[in-house]
């Protein structure tokens, strides 16, 4: 005779069970989701973040700051008060091209230097001032804002466009593969420094064409990198079912093969963006991008070589803001890169 357990008779045991077996199912390893639990879990990425969470917040802040002061001087507020340009610039807020009136080369507070051996720096320009009396904190501040857009507009540019390239060379293959890789390769080959430097040249040594430059002489390693994910994911089961269902290559192209072969491509942007800011740091060094009296960090190492006797923070500040931003980038990089990587299991 055949005995029934309390798990045949009780419904609500069995629910239980099936819960219990339904958590103790493995975590998908597969979305931004857990993209993201990975990246909080890893104590550099996370340092990464905050480096670029802070710089974000004062480019942001530097550029509400001055579109208020260019809207107040526009509509001539400050006449209407009665109140010059830079006693204003002093009450609200510094001007990062208002020479201060304080005495040049300023060493950071409480440091003396070989100009003013008994007259240490003050709580008032906490990093000291420049050649022209311009406080070095503000400028740094306004220099963030300059740095993070550079990076952000030309990794955007060269991401944008390389993917394309890539994209409609390894689906197609062929001869459009051949002519789009050949030609991107050629781009490849020219030194990038030479290539931007001949593009703003023949253009403007305007930040814009900065930007442009860079993003244009980045496009072949974008391609190159989604290029070499297009030829495994178009051979792929949905992509054949997507052509045998009759969808146009452009939709597969931009629905099914970029949005899979992606993920490099982030990692490899992430990266980018530090590298674009070293770019366009040396470029202002040499006197292009942005010109005088715009602050950029590269600007500020330039005025500094004939001063570091003298004062040798006013060079340290700029190289610093520079080697942390790009340090900040490359973490968050790596993160992603741990991130994304199937083969590492954490």
């Amino acid at each position: 005779m055949a005995t029934t357990t309390d798990t045949d008779t009780d419904p609500t045991r069995s629910h239980d069970t099936e819960e219990a077996g339904a958590a103790e199912q493995p975590e998908a390893r597969v979305g931004w989701r857990y993209t993201l639990k990975q990246v909080r879990r890893d104590p550099t990425a996370l340092a990464g973040l905050t480096i670029i969470s802070v710089a974000t917040v004062v480019a942001v802040v530097a550029f509400v700051d001055d579109v208020v002061f260019e809207y107040l001087n526009q509509y001539q507020v400050f006449a209407s008060m009665g109140i010059e340009q830079y006693a204003i610039a002093q009450a609200v807020w510094v001007s990062p091209i208002a020479e201060t009136g304080a005495s040049i080369l300023r060493p950071p507070m409480y440091i003396t230097n070989q100009l003013y051996p008994n007259d240490p720096g003050t709580l008032a320009h906490p990093l000291g001032t420049d050649h022209r009396g311009r406080d070095v904190l503000v400028r740094l501040f306004y220099g963030t804002r300059i740095a993070i857009t550079v990076g952000v507009v030309s990794t955007g540019v060269a991401m944008i466009l390389g993917m394309i390239v890539g994209s409609v060379a390894g689906y197609y293959g062929g001869l459009i593969d051949d002519v789009l890789m050949r030609g991107a390769e050629t781009l490849y080959a020219i030194p990038f420094l030479v290539l931007v430097i001949v593009f703003m040249v023949a253009f403007d040594r305007s930040l814009t064409y900065a930007m442009i430059g860079v993003g244009i002489a980045t496009i072949p390693t974008f391609a190159r990198l989604i290029r070499s994910r297009v030829l495994s994911v178009r051979e792929e089961d949905y992509v054949e079912a997507a052509r045998a269902a009759g969808v146009r290559d452009r939709n597969i192209i931009f629905r099914h093969v970029i949005p899979n072969s992606f993920a490099p491509v982030l990692v490899q942007a992430t990266l980018q963006v530090g590298v674009a800011i070293l770019i366009v740091a040396g470029l202002s060094f040499l006197g292009y991008g942005a010109q005088p009296p715009t602050p950029s960090w590269g600007q500020m190492l330039n005025n500094s070589r004939n001063y570091m006797l003298p004062n040798p923070w006013f060079s340290v500040w700029p190289g610093l803001a520079i080697l942390i931003t790009v340090v900040g980038f490359n973490l968050v990089g790596d993160g992603l890169r741990d991130a994304l990587d199937p083969r590492i299991n954490n």
